[in-house]
């Protein structure tokens, strides 16, 4: 290899002052045609294969690492072959009796060769994408499994996170009136990947889909069209997917330590917010001023907003029992084998037959659960004072000290009819707050008026702020009588004999 300070030398010589090529070959010990060589090219071409070298030990078994490697494109990234795998099997199936090196380089060769290359994309103003992450964090002490919303402006780079106990439908629902609210208008177009919760079937013809109800709903609420990536090709919405990871990273790291997943989303709306005064690379103006374009391009935000739950029909069971995501709310007893309607929002499930709400419970994301109220049963206990103690739907009911007080009293009382009598005073709390119930239970108890009427006369007393009208004493039996007569004014002489009887004594 000639260095590039003799091909200048020779060049000169010939070009410049004059020498001819057998002249220059001669003084500079070269053959004639590599002088020739020299005074076409500036530079030394160097040596350049005609074709990549492969071992000859490897040279048979390419085709087969090539296919090997063609099918791993149609399985999961985490199950394909490593370059050790791959060497066991040639060893193996084909008798192959090389090294790990050579087949090492061969396959990181043909991956590199493999590797898709992307076209960076711009992105108009008013459109935004959106998508779901996870992460877990610290609620309560207890290290928890989370779910998060993000909602990407691509052409200003803005962003909304909102944190969920899981990707439910209700939860992609809730995340869209939440950013929505929060930036204060609707994107023109809205783009996803293909999730379950939002797309119901994909065409495989024609590839067009269909959407779920709960989505279908919400699109006509807020009038924005969609867009959907290919499956399983994440870069379709690499914005939003940058932001999943963005937040994750900058926002939850380290783990969040927090009481209440409405405490995390504070600090997620603090970063978001915080965010917005950065200025990004290849830009001049900052996220703030670049939002300004793209809210002048969104839609309006409709005047009524909407009601992010999902919406099912079910039938109550013969244990007043309505399933809904693998757990079981209680309705009251007398609405058992009815046809009602379910809405599951993020935090509480409401159920409700024909117009009327009949139940309101606190969401469970857990599975096999029973959520009850104690209150919903207490009529048909009333007919039933045997299941007192062994109701699943009591257990666990933490009441004040002077119900249990009462109970004894009254069963100690009248028996079993005590049971039930008991069981009307708990009753009241249908009406009345527990609270007010309490009071009147202990008041009752203070006046030895141990009755379910005596604490019903106290508790609408007390709820209308007026004094107790009289009693019916004949519709108390047990109570001890007390015999008042007509005053009689002779008998006040016997008195006044009395004191002059003093005054002359």
């Amino acid at each position: 290899m000639y260095t590039v300070e003799l091909y200048a030398k020779v060049r000169r010589s010939v070009l410049i002052e004059g020498m001819s090529q057998r002249e220059a070959a001669i003084h500079y010990g070269l053959a004639r045609n590599t002088v020739a060589k020299m005074l076409k090219h500036s530079l030394p071409s160097g040596y350049q294969r005609k074709e990549p070298p492969v071992s000859p030990k490897l040279g048979p078994y390419t085709a087969i690492i090539d296919q090997i490697l063609e099918s791993d494109k149609t399985v999961m990234k985490k199950q394909r072959h490593t370059a050790q795998r791959i060497l066991e099997r040639l060893r193996g199936e084909h008798d192959f009796d090389g090294g790990y090196t050579i087949v090492r380089q061969y396959v990181a060769k043909q991956q590199l060769h493999g590797q898709e290359v992307f076209i960076k994309l711009t992105h108009p103003p008013g459109h935004g994408q959106a998508d779901f992450g996870e992460t877990d964090i610290l609620l309560c002490g207890v290290k928890t499994r989370i779910h998060y919303f993000c909602l990407s402006m691509p052409y200003s780079d803005a962003m909304f996170v909102k944190a969920y106990p899981s990707e439910t439908t209700e939860a992609w629902l809730d995340g869209h009136v939440s950013a929505f609210a929060h930036i204060g208008a609707v994107p023109r177009t809205m783009l996803y990947d293909n999730s379950k919760r939002l797309v119901a079937s994909i065409d495989r013809r024609t590839k067009q889909r269909t959407l779920t109800q709960a989505f279908s709903r919400l699109q006509s609420h807020y009038l924005f069209d969609t867009r959907f990536g290919r499956p399983a090709r994440g870069n379709d919405k690499g914005k939003v997917e940058g932001i999943v990871g963005y937040a994750r990273r900058n926002f939850m790291v380290p783990m969040p330590r927090v009481s209440s997943l409405d405490e995390l989303n504070v600090q997620l709306q603090v970063g978001c917010d915080k965010r917005l005064s950065k200025l990004l690379r290849g830009y001049y103006q900052n996220i703030q001023q670049r939002m300004q374009d793209d809210l002048a391009s969104c839609l309006s935000l409709p005047n009524v907003p909407f009601d992010a739950c999902e919406e099912v029909s079910t039938k109550v069971s013969s244990q007043s029992l309505v399933r809904y995501r693998c757990n079981d709310y209680s309705v009251p007893t007398e609405h058992a084998y009815q046809t009602v309607r379910v809405r599951g929002f993020v935090d509480r499930v409401v159920i409700a037959l024909a117009a009327n709400i009949i139940a309101i419970h606190p969401r469970c994301y857990d599975r096999a659960q029973f959520i009850y109220n104690p209150l919903h049963y207490l009529k048909l206990l009333e007919t039933k004072p045997r299941a007192l103690d062994q109701a699943a739907a009591l257990k666990g009911w933490l009441l004040p000290k002077e119900f249990e007080r009462l109970r004894r009293l009254l069963e100690a009382r009248l028996g079993n009819a005590g049971r039930r009598e008991y069981i009307q005073v708990l009753r009241l709390m249908e009406d009345f707050g527990e609270e007010e119930v309490a009071v009147a239970v202990e008041e009752s108890l203070n006046l030895t008026t141990i009755s379910y009427d005596a604490v019903k006369h106290l508790v609408l007393a007390k709820h209308e702020r007026r004094l107790p009208p009289a009693l019916d004493l004949l519709a108390y039996p047990h109570l001890p009588k007390a015999m008042v007569s007509m005053t009689n004014p002779q008998s006040y002489m016997a008195l006044l004999n009395q004191g002059a009887h003093h005054v002359y004594a």
